[in-house]
């Protein structure tokens, strides 16, 4: 069942609650265009430990496009506030990967009381202090003259490991196609996103911190996880091989395995 958060501005972010009501809450925050549905891979080991709550950010899933483009980070990571709140929860451990990562590394910034733990999950410390790759940033431009279909098969070797199998890429669109955030959605996640920074400040995370990232990451270069790693105190870093950006398809065993050991050790 879907339900939904107002926002002062008119926005309706549109949130998800798996697992037990007495649990730890565990909040999922995905990346750029991705809908919340995306993390079906990893809900059914985490939901049975957790109350896992997941949110479609502003221009993706059941929000849509809503007022208020680009969505800044800041922006967003109220929006996640808020979702806590009507969720009841004053505490989470939040998982953010991608853009997600970026929204959670503000989550821990400007609330740091909310937070119980954090992963960092194939994600950087903002675009200007980012490691890139070009051939992928050369795809991520382009993304707003395409439909979905064609963004997707384009961006396979960006987001997958060569051993993935086919059919297990396609799952992935079976879920995402139908939940696809528009041209408009997805460039006012992208604008919003790349003016964030959060380089400078996030050494003052106090939070624990897990950084997880895939060896094979083509997306956002492996180097940003070390590089987050290095500047958050106490950050324990962690890189999955045979994964790619996508990390929770191409390796969804090891990347449950890998959170809940995370989290059962900070509960």
């Amino acid at each position: 069942m879907t339900s939904y958060v107002e926002r002062p501005d008119g926005a309706r972010i549109a949130w998800f609650e798996d697992g037990p009501a007495d649990a730890p809450p565990l909040l999922l925050v995905m990346g750029l265009a991705y809908p919340a549905a995306m993390w079906f891979r990893l809900v059914p080991a985490l939901a049975g430990r957790y109350r896992v709550l997941r949110v479609d950010n502003r221009g993706a899933g059941e929000t849509g496009d809503v007022p208020g483009a680009p969505y800044t980070v800041d922006t967003m990571a109220a929006d996640c506030l808020a979702v806590l709140d009507a969720a009841g929860a004053q505490q989470a451990h939040v998982v953010g990967i991608s853009m997600g990562g970026l929204i959670a590394q503000e989550i821990a910034l400007s609330a740091p009381d909310r937070v119980l733990s954090l992963c960092l999950t194939a994600t950087h410390p903002g675009i200007a202090n980012a490691v890139l790759n070009p051939e992928a940033m050369a795809v991520l431009m382009k993304r707003g003259e395409m439909t979905p279909e064609e963004a997707a098969a384009t961006s396979i070797p960006f987001n997958y490991a060569p051993a993935t199998p086919r059919e297990r890429i396609e799952e992935d669109w079976a879920v995402r196609f139908p939940l696809a955030a528009s041209n408009e959605g997805y460039m006012a996640q992208a604008v919003g996103s790349s003016q964030w920074n959060g380089y400078d400040r996030i050494d003052a995370i106090a939070a624990p911190t897990l950084v997880l990232h895939g060896e094979l990451d083509a997306l956002v270069p492996p180097a940003n996880g070390t590089l987050i790693a290095e500047r958050i105190p106490g950050a324990e870093l962690v890189l999955v091989p045979d994964a790619n950006h996508v990390l929770m398809t191409d390796q969804p065993e090891r990347v449950a395995e890998v959170l809940l050991d995370w989290l059962d050790r900070h509960r």
